[in-house]
């Protein structure tokens, strides 16, 4: 059988590549007539694989400054751009339309990486006017995908913050982030790091599909006590819930995580901005047919009727009795396994502003 647009790839979560917003032309394949082909012959060839690509992103800064009410950050660092786990919900996909790429299959093949982010990060955190306060890593892109092993460009930036002293939270799929607990540990201990280990379900078969090259679920959970009895502390992020597809994990999730040491744990709803919606019907479409109405129905009774709710507080959480069973769900679940008892903030009163290589240079004269 011949790969179609919207035929599922090996190790894609994006059955196809939906059309940039930002462009006003489209593009579809059609079959010429050129191919020769004997009569009553199937065209049976596959298209070759996607491979991912990667390309050098020269950024004027690193650190991104946030003011949204309902996210608990106030900076963040994203070393990457695109992201090969290729989680088909990601609502970061519709940012690769601002690069004149698709949300679908370029996202998750065409990354781009940031190789100037650490020195970019020492010229930020040097400069007089800098206010130190968590930089949170994750929030877009997830640090710890596969191109992370060849770049190490979140290993250089946690390189800068353990020097500085300065606080960190990271959100990952990945158990790539056990190679730098020897970086994450010291800081722990110094109340300068945390860990959200992000697990959508329990199911491999359902994780192959909807997060192909992210973690495998029990794989994750390795990670949380690898973390977890290095000192580090640890919390599970059961994010994002898709009712009736992956909302059955729930207690399972936070009672797995809490076994392995987790100490906090969190949860957000499906969000399918912009492209992520039409990836996302395609996707339970080839996947999950049967069940694909029953799946968009109950989210867009929790979303005001629609596939996406935009709103600050809502779009997190969504609204309606389905909501509150998720919510009241989570809640008993928490305080059954005593998740989020304490939180206090991280110490920002460590923070040391390093030298950048011109202030080197000047002491080097005294």
């Amino acid at each position: 059988m011949g790969t179609g647009p919207n035929t599922p790839l090996k190790g894609r979560g994006a059955t196809f590549n939906p059309g940039n917003r930002f462009r006003r032309d489209t593009r579809e394949a059609v079959d010429d007539g050129w191919t020769a082909r004997s009569e009553g012959e199937v065209d049976d060839q596959e298209l070759p694989p996607l491979k991912t690509t990667v390309t050098l992103q020269r950024s004027r800064t690193i650190i991104a400054r946030n003011a949204s009410p309902d996210i608990p950050f106030t900076q963040s660092i994203n070393p990457y751009q695109g992201c090969e786990h290729g989680c088909v919900y990601c609502y970061a996909r519709p940012t690769h339309a601002y690069l004149d790429l698709s949300p679908g299959l370029d996202f998750e093949t065409k990354l781009f990486a940031k190789p100037d982010a650490a020195a970019l990060l020492v010229a930020e955190l040097a400069k007089p006017g800098y206010v130190c306060d968590s930089i949170a890593m994750g929030t877009n892109t997830d640090p710890y995908q596969p191109i992370e092993r060849e770049w190490k460009i979140t290993r250089q930036i946690l390189e800068v913050l353990s020097a500085c002293e300065h606080p960190v939270s990271i959100v990952t799929k990945s158990a790539l982030v056990e190679r730098d607990i020897d970086l994450l540990a010291p800081m722990a201990a110094k109340n300068l790091a945390r860990v959200y280990v992000s697990i959508t379900t329990l199911d491999r078969d359902l994780a192959r599909t909807l997060e192909p090259r992210a973690a495998a679920p029990h794989r994750r959970l390795a990670a949380v006590k690898a973390l977890s009895d290095a000192g580090i502390p640890v919390g599970v992020m059961t994010a994002p819930i898709i009712p009736q597809l992956t909302d059955k994990d729930l207690e399972a999730i936070l009672d797995a995580a809490s076994a392995n040491g987790a100490r906090y744990a969190g949860w957000t709803l499906v969000r399918l901005p912009h492209e992520v919606k039409d990836l996302f019907r395609d996707w339970l479409a080839q996947h999950y047919p049967l069940r694909a109405e029953h799946v968009m129905s109950v989210i867009q009774q929790m979303r005001g009727g629609r596939d996406n709710d935009p709103q600050f507080g809502s779009r997190m959480s969504g609204e309606g009795i389905f909501a509150d069973l998720i919510s009241r769900r989570f809640d008993i679940a928490c305080q059954r396994l005593g998740l989020n008892r304490e939180r206090a903030p991280m110490d920002i009163s460590r923070f040391r502003p390093p030298r950048t290589e011109a202030q080197r240079a000047q002491l080097a004269l005294f």
